[in-house]
């Protein structure tokens, strides 16, 4: 009785009051003891109010009904097909949807619905690729930032591929502990792209001249990160040399920052064998051992006298300490390979030079940077204990 007047105080009431008794007639329809009878003619009036003109009125009923598993899923769906703003409400909390229609939903959706979709709690792995396939940056994002989400590698993948341009999704998706080490060298490729396309563009360096550098700047971050993860070293290799990246230049640069793991993990991958047989013949002194090795491999000829001396100075080297971080290239080692590559008598030899001096100049800057602020920190905790000393 009581929803019967309900439904014929309706067509006159002012859209602030049907809001208020729509989100009261929902509550009841959860929480209240009814009959089935009243029941039945409580969830058509709420199948009814979906067509009230006022958004106030839908908004409650989807405030009211979101976040209960009892809820009638006509009206849930029903709510789901609403202006954005309101079918987000069910969309983000309501248990009635299966991965079907969340897929179905995100692929004809608007940005505030896949958003919605995207902050589910415990958000199911179909979902998360289609997202990953077809959403805006923003719900990529959201779905990044959702810890609880079932998000599979490929996914992590395709969202670098559509909107890894984009800063904010970097910074996300660099900010998860579970990113493996290919997709944040992949990440630093797409950030390395943006730099040089915007320096490009506004003429501060030439096109070529932009591309060595973010070339290097990708060679560097490679060396970094498998340094960092070294357990991912061989994943990183296939993406290296899957995306084309895996160069005689950035090989050389593992090697003389003292990234061994990385150099043997390449000459693995490259030449087909196994990676103890690569590691005992770097430690031996066959000369022509390496020879072959370097040839299966299929490394430019061009570069083999800097390897060639590299293999020298790891043995005569090993135990040689340089301050310095993970991926930073050793300035002793580097200037050695200089001094031998220089005596080479090789005809392509100037460019493998030209490579080696521009190693030798960042090795020297990064060294004098390691001593000036190993001097600042330790003027620091002189002036920090005279000032204890005083206090005491």
């Amino acid at each position: 009785m009581i929803v019967r007047q309900f439904l014929q105080w309706v067509r006159t009431a002012p859209a602030g009051l049907r809001a208020e008794a729509t989100g009261a007639l929902a509550r009841a329809y959860l929480y209240s003891d009814l009959s089935e009878d009243d029941r039945s003619v409580a969830e058509g009036a709420m199948i009814i109010m979906l067509d009230d003109p006022s958004p106030l009125v839908r908004r409650a009923l989807a405030e009211a009904l979101c976040g209960s598993a009892d809820a009638p899923p006509a009206v849930i769906h029903g709510l789901a097909g609403d202006q954005p703003d309101i079918a987000a409400l069910v969309l983000e909390r309501s248990e009635l949807f299966i991965d079907a229609d969340l897929v179905e939903i995100v692929a004809t959706g608007h940005t505030v619905v896949q958003c919605a979709v995207a902050r589910r709690q415990w958000l199911p792995r179909a979902v998360a690729a289609a997202l990953a396939e077809i959403g805006t940056p923003e719900a990529c994002l959201t779905l990044i930032e959702n810890m609880s989400a079932d998000i599979a590698l490929f996914s992590v993948d395709r969202i670098v591929e559509r909107h890894g341009h984009l800063a904010a999704i970097r910074e996300a998706l660099l900010a998860r502990d579970d990113v493996p080490a290919p997709t944040r060298q992949a990440l630093v490729a797409k950030l390395s792209e943006a730099l040089a396309d915007f320096v490009t563009a506004r003429a501060w360096l030439a096109p070529d001249h932009a591309q060595r550098i973010t070339r290097e700047a990708c060679e560097k971050a490679a060396v970094t990160i498998s340094a960092t993860v070294p357990e991912e070293g061989q994943a990183l290799i296939g993406h290296l040399r899957a995306t084309g990246q895996l160069t005689a230049g950035l090989i050389l640069r593992a090697v003389l920052s003292g990234n061994v793991l990385l150099f043997e993990d390449a000459l693995a991958d490259l030449s087909g064998l196994p990676r103890s047989r690569i590691h005992g013949i770097i430690r031996s002194r066959s000369a022509s051992g390496f020879r072959a090795l370097y040839e299966r491999a299929g490394l430019p000829e061009s570069a083999y006298p800097a390897f060639r001396e590299v293999i020298g100075a790891l043995r005569d080297m090993r135990n040689a300490y340089e301050p310095g971080s993970a991926g930073q290239l050793r300035r002793r080692m580097v200037e050695r390979v200089l001094q031998g590559c220089a005596r080479a008598e090789l005809d392509e030899v100037e460019p493998l030079l030209m490579l080696l001096r521009r190693f030798a100049t960042e090795a020297a800057r990064e060294e004098a940077r390691h001593f000036c602020n190993d001097l600042v920190a330790e003027d620091f905790f002189a002036v920090d204990s005279h000032y204890d000393r005083i206090a005491a």
